[in-house]
């Protein structure tokens, strides 16, 4: 019999930065937490991961972690006050979009950009979820990504949930993936099975946690919770 608790995946958006809190786009430039972005991260670890907590080391068998430096202190701080910890893999599949010639712009800087050179865009002059990035990745490769990322997490959770060596109430089979906003809302779309353009419908904040989850088995994906421990 497979186990009664169906398997989750969490979603982590890494802690402030200085571009996170004024609205540049960060991805491939390598910056560090700030101050509060270390501070938020201990607390919200204090509050939801260790043993007998949301994220409990006990029940996670994969946990996906982004290259960036941000990402990797966020997963280090966020187990720092648990008695034990997931081991974690660096994967460049959960790395945020790569914004190619508008890294480190605000959004009306690509849209100006785009308009100047007369180039063709959606809503509001640039709409990624549309028109991707000039250099960088498209709209489409980064719904391949995320749709990659989601076959893995549902393969993930499939065997745990079918291995006949499992028990009812077993240990394991969730998935954590610490990653960036528009990457994980890229992720949030497709887990459930939406067009990447609905992302723009999500909001997570720096540091906040989302839950994804199955209903009536393991064919029906939800959406469980945002912004878990910023609350």
């Amino acid at each position: 019999m497979p186990p009664k608790r169906m398997p989750k995946v969490y979603i982590v958006r890494h802690g402030e930065t200085e571009w996170s809190l004024n609205g540049r786009h960060t991805g491939t430039t390598d910056l560090p937490l700030t101050a509060n972005g270390e501070a938020t991260i201990l607390k919200l670890g204090e509050k939801v991961a260790g043993p007998g907590k949301l994220l409990d080391p006990s029940l996670i068998s994969t946990t996906l972690v982004s290259p960036r430096l941000r990402a990797q202190r966020t997963f280090a701080l966020l187990f720092s006050s648990s008695p034990s910890k997931p081991s974690a893999t660096t994967d460049q599949r959960v790395r945020e979009w790569t914004y190619g010639d508008y890294e480190g712009f605000y959004a009306w800087q690509a849209a100006a950009s785009r308009a100047e050179r007369g180039i063709p865009s959606g809503e509001d002059g640039w709409d990624i979820w549309v028109d991707g990035c000039e250099g960088g990745e498209s709209a489409q490769e980064m719904s391949d990504r995320a749709d990659e990322v989601v076959r893995a997490v549902k393969d993930s959770h499939k065997a745990w949930y079918e291995s006949p060596e499992r028990e009812e109430g077993d240990v394991g089979g969730d998935v954590l993936i610490v990653s960036h906003g528009h990457f994980s809302r890229c992720f949030l779309t497709r887990w459930l099975g939406l067009p990447l353009k609905a992302g723009q419908l999500f909001v997570l904040d720096t540091g906040g946690v989302c839950v994804g989850q199955y209903y009536h088995g393991l064919d029906k994906t939800s959406l469980g919770a945002m912004n878990l421990g910023l609350i």
